[in-house]
C-alpha cells in the first residue's frame, strides 16, 4: 500500500517540477536559461522510495555521498535509444535538428546507477503523441527541453498544456477519412474477388461459353409450358455487401442462365444461377449504391445508375464502357425503350425523368411533373406511351400518383389512374392480356387496364402480402398464370392470376424480400433477392 501512494505522489510531482530543481537549502533553481540535450531530459532529478525528493549528486558531494547513493545499477549507457527523451519522440527518418550549445549536465543518478531497462514514471506518464497537423519536416524537441524553455512560472500549466496538444487527436470527418486499402494477398483474394474492383476502373471481361447450358439447350427449341411453382432452394448466392435492390435473369434465351443483381454496396454482379451459381463478374463502376441496373435487349451489355448521378453503359464481352453520362438526381429507377434499344427513360429524386440516347450521350426529352421522386418506369405496348409511379400520397395526390405519359411529345395522357392514398413503389405488365398491375403500400397488389382510361378494376385484388415502405418487386411469370411477390416480413408469394388466390407460400428470407423473378425458359426456376443482402435461386 505504501508502494502506491509512493508512486501516485511521484507521479503528481514528477509534473509540475520538470523544469527546475531544489538546492538543499529549499530554494527553487531556475533552469529556463538553459536547454539540455536529448539524453538528458529526465536524467537530473529522482524521487526517492517514500515520495521525497533525493538530492544529487552535486549534493552528495557537499554531504555525505552515501546517504544520497541509491543501489541502483548503470541506465541507457549500452542502448542510448532507450532514453526517455528519445523514447518520447516520434521516429522519423530524417535527421535531428542540432540543440544549442549548453554546459554539460551534473552527474545524475538516473543516468547512472538505475537498473537496466527501467522505465521512469514520468517518462511512461509522458509518452509524446506525434499530431497530424505538425508538419514532417520540421525539428521536435523534447518535453524537458520544450518546458525548460519557458519561465519557472509557467513550467506547470505549459507542460499540461503541452500534454493536451500532443495527446488529444482532432476528429476527422468521415468522408475525409482516407479509405481502407483492401488486402490483395493470398488470404483475401476471395474477398477481393466478391469486392470486385475499385469504382473508375475498367472491369475484366466476362467469359460466358457461346453455347447454352445444357439445362436450357432442351428448353430453347419448345414453347413455354405451363409454370410450375418451386419447393425448394437451388443455389443460396452470397457475395454482396449490403441489401440487394433486384435481381433480373438475361433477355436472350441462349444466355438466360445469367442473372444480374444490384445492390447498395456500390456493385453490381453478374451470376451463372443455373449451372454453378458462382459470380461470373462483379462491376465497381459507381462511387454510391446501385438502385437500378437492367439488361439489354441484345443481352450483352448492362445499363446501371446509381446513388452518385452516374450513369454506365458496359460491354460484358470487352469490359467496356460504352457510354457514360451525368444525371442532376440520384437514379432509383430506368428502363430500355422497347422499340429502340438505344435510348433509356431514367428517374429518381427529382420532378422530372429524362429520355437518353446513347448514340449522342445526350437527353433528348424531359418529363416534368409536381413531385419529388419516380419510383418505378414501365413501358405499355409498342413503346409510345409509358407510366409512372411517384412518392406523392397526400390528400390531393390522385393526379399524381400514377401517370401515363406520351413518349414523343412528353405530354400527360392520363393523370386519374390511381385514387387511392397509397404509393405504388413498382409496376409490371402481363404478358398475354392488355393489363398491368401496381405494387401498393396498401399490403395488396391492384389489377388495371393497359388501354386509356386505364381503369382500376373493384373485383381483382391480390392481398395477404406485407409492403411496409420497401421497394417490394412484383412480377408475372412468363405464361401468365401467376403472379409473383416478394414481401416485407422475408416471405415469396405466389398468387393465381385468374382467382386471386393464393398457391403457395415460400419462407426464404429472414429480411425484406424486395425482388422475385421467374425465368424466361425454365418453367419451374425463379431467384429472389432480400434486403439482408443474399440472392437464392428456387427449383
Amino acid at each position: 500500500m505504501a508502494s502506491l501512494v509512493a508512486y501516485e505522489d511521484s507521479d503528481s510531482e514528477a509534473e509540475t517540477e520538470l523544469a527546475g530543481g531544489f538546492h538543499p537549502a529549499g530554494q527553487m533553481e531556475d533552469t529556463s536559461a538553459t536547454v539540455r540535450p536529448p539524453g538528458q531530459d529526465f536524467g537530473s532529478r529522482i524521487l526517492d522510495a517514500t515520495g521525497g525528493r533525493v538530492p544529487s549528486a552535486e549534493c552528495g558531494s557537499r554531504d555525505d555521498p552515501a546517504r544520497c547513493r541509491l543501489p541502483l545499477a548503470r541506465l541507457w549507457s549500452q542502448d542510448p535509444g532507450s532514453c526517455p527523451s528519445q523514447r518520447l519522440r516520434w521516429p522519423r527518418p530524417e535527421p535531428e535538428a542540432a540543440f544549442p550549445a549548453s554546459p554539460p549536465a551534473r552527474p545524475s543518478l538516473w543516468t547512472s546507477q538505475a537498473p537496466a531497462g527501467h522505465v521512469p514514471l514520468a517518462g511512461a506518464c509522458l509518452k509524446q503523441v506525434r499530431g497530424c497537423w505538425e508538419p514532417s519536416g520540421s525539428p521536435e524537441l523534447s518535453v524537458g527541453a520544450r518546458a525548460g524553455s519557458e519561465g519557472p512560472g509557467k513550467s506547470g500549466s505549459s507542460l499540461q498544456r503541452k500534454r493536451r496538444e500532443d495527446c488529444v487527436v482532432p476528429y476527422t470527418p468521415k468522408r475525409l477519412r482516407p479509405l481502407p486499402v483492401p488486402h490483395t494477398g493470398a488470404d483475401g483474394g476471395k474477398d477481393a474477388e466478391a469486392r470486385g474492383p475499385r469504382a473508375g476502373r475498367a472491369p475484366a471481361p466476362l467469359c460466358v461459353a457461346p453455347e447454352a447450358s445444357e439445362f436450357i439447350q432442351p428448353y430453347l427449341d419448345s414453347q413455354y409450358k405451363e409454370t410450375k411453382i418451386p419447393k425448394k432452394v437451388l443455389f443460396h448466392l452470397r457475395g454482396h455487401q449490403g441489401p440487394v435492390n433486384s435481381v433480373q435473369w438475361c433477355p436472350v434465351s441462349a444466355r438466360s442462365h445469367l442473372l444480374l443483381s444490384t445492390s447498395m454496396d456500390k456493385t453490381f454482379k453478374v451470376w451463372n444461377a443455373v449451372d454453378s451459381g458462382s459470380c461470373l463478374q462483379t462491376y465497381s463502376l459507381h462511387s454510391e449504391a446501385v438502385r437500378a441496373a437492367r439488361w439489354s435487349p441484345c443481352g450483352r451489355r448492362i445499363l446501371s445508375g446509381g446513388f452518385d448521378f452516374a450513369l454506365h453503359l458496359t460491354d460484358l464481352e470487352t469490359g467496356t464502357q460504352l457510354f457514360s453520362g451525368q444525371s442532376d438526381f440520384r437514379i432509383t429507377t430506368l428502363k430500355f425503350h422497347p422499340r429502340d434499344p438505344s435510348v433509356f427513360v431514367c428517374g429518381g429524386f427529382s420532378s422530372e425523368m429524362k429520355a437518353w440516347d446513347i448514340r449522342t450521350s445526350k437527353v433528348v426529352r424531359s418529363y416534368k411533373a409536381t413531385i419529388q421522386q419516380t419510383l418505378d418506369i414501365l413501358f405499355l405496348r409498342e413503346g409510345s406511351e409509358f407510366l409512372s409511379s411517384t412518392d406523392a400520397s397526400s390528400r390531393d395526390s390522385a393526379d399524381r400518383t400514377i401517370i401515363a405519359w406520351d413518349f414523343q411529345s412528353s405530354a400527360k395522357i392520363s393523370n386519374q389512374i390511381f385514387h387511392e392514398r397509397y404509393t405504388c413503389p413498382s409496376l409490371t405488365l402481363h404478358p398475354r392480356e392488355p393489363v398491368f398491375l401496381a405494387q401498393t403500400n396498401g399490403n395488396y397488389l391492384a389489377l388495371f387496364s393497359a388501354v386509356w382510361p386505364y381503369r382500376m378494376s373493384r373485383r381483382r385484388r391480390y392481398e395477404g402480402h406485407k409492403v411496409e415502405g420497401y421497394s417490394v418487386g412484383c412480377e408475372c411469370s412468363p405464361d401468365g398464370d401467376l403472379l409473383l411477390t416478394g414481401s416485407a416480413d422475408g416471405r415469396i408469394l405466389v398468387y393465381s392470376f385468374r382467382t386471386a388466390s393464393r398457391a403457395r407460400t415460400l419462407h426464404g428470407h429472414t429480411q425484406a424480400c424486395v425482388g422475385a423473378t421467374f425465368h424466361p425458359v425454365l418453367p419451374s426456376v425463379l431467384a429472389t433477392c432480400s434486403w439482408e443482402g443474399d440472392v437464392k435461386i428456387w427449383h
